[in-house]
């Protein structure tokens, strides 16, 4: 196994299409990727991609494998990027942090503008869940975290960037999906699939709107992340809550729907350690309503 069959299989499952990743994000020949697909799932013993109607599928196994793939790309973008600050010492570095799911939208707006200012300088991405996120900004090693506000960290702040809706994300062909929207009572008596401790500012959201809600729902499994939820929810066919944002990595066989009334949101925000003195930091502080107005533009 290679770190071009891992980069050619993140490009399938994101695109969704054979065809798309080969032409437009990877430039290459359709059979020539099909082969390496097909090498890979050989080597992983599993079915990873499912061909259908309207395009490709990624199988439990594949969302399985998807999660620790990326992650693999990800150390190995992070030792790349060390080992040029190593030869490089002299150029300024900035550590940004994004919560995991996060990077699509507020990555490319927050590197447009940190670059167009200081086009010099070396900008470092890690992608976390959000406690480890508030860890590493107290520890130092990250800079500014897009994460959620975390709670007892006095030596951070935070700016807040978007309030998130939670929306209900259940099965496609779940009797529910009929509904244009859905109201907590409508979730009684469902397998219900929440957010496990992973996420505990998520997880408080989600307890609070429920006990406001008046309704007994226990929940039936817990999730450490986005796809393991969707995993989750497809088996069990079941439903869970969460943000808005998921429904950017929905595959065809799991839908969202919103809340009935005022839905619960949760909070995204831009946290930094107070004592941080970075005039890197300080730029994108300056220009966060910036920030705010291109993710607003690209979601629109």
């Amino acid at each position: 196994m290679e770190l071009r069959h891992l980069r050619y299989f993140v490009a399938v499952a994101e695109a969704g299409s054979l065809t798309v990743a080969a032409e437009e994000k990877l430039h290459t020949s359709q059979p020539s990727l099909s082969r390496q697909i097909r090498d890979l799932e050989n080597e992983v013993g599993a079915q990873l991609l499912t061909r259908r109607a309207r395009g490709i599928e990624v199988t439990r196994a594949g969302r399985a494998f998807l999660d620790h793939a990326r992650s693999v790309l990800s150390q190995v973008e992070a030792a790349t990027e060390a080992a040029r600050r190593v030869a490089q010492p002299a150029k300024p570095c900035f550590s940004m942090g994004f919560l995991t799911g996060h990077e699509l939208t507020w990555m490319p707006k927050a590197l447009q503008i940190l670059r167009h200012e200081l086009p010099n300088i070396d900008v470092m991405i890690s992608s976390q869940y959000s406690p480890q996120l508030a860890s590493a900004l107290v520890k130092g090693t990250v800079d500014a975290a897009f994460l959620r506000r975390e709670r007892r960290m006095p030596e951070l702040a935070f700016r807040l960037l978007v309030k998130e809706p939670l929306m209900v994300v259940l099965p496609s062909d779940h009797h529910l999906a009929a509904l244009k929207a859905i109201s907590p009572r409508d979730l009684v008596g469902e397998t219900f699939v929440i957010v496990s401790d992973t996420a505990p500012v998520l997880r408080a959201v989600i307890d609070n709107y429920l006990k406001r809600s008046g309704v007994n729902i226990t929940p039936a499994h817990e999730a450490d992340n986005v796809t393991m939820g969707m995993s989750l929810i497809m088996s069990t066919r079941g439903v869970g809550l969460l943000p808005a944002y998921t429904q950017n990595f929905l595959p065809q066989s799991v839908t969202s729907r919103p809340l009935k009334g005022d839905p619960p949101t949760v909070d995204l925000v831009l946290g930094y350690r107070k004592s941080n003195q970075s005039p890197i930091l300080k730029l994108l502080l300056s220009k966060l309503d910036e920030l705010i107005a291109r993710a607003s533009n690209h979601n629109q």
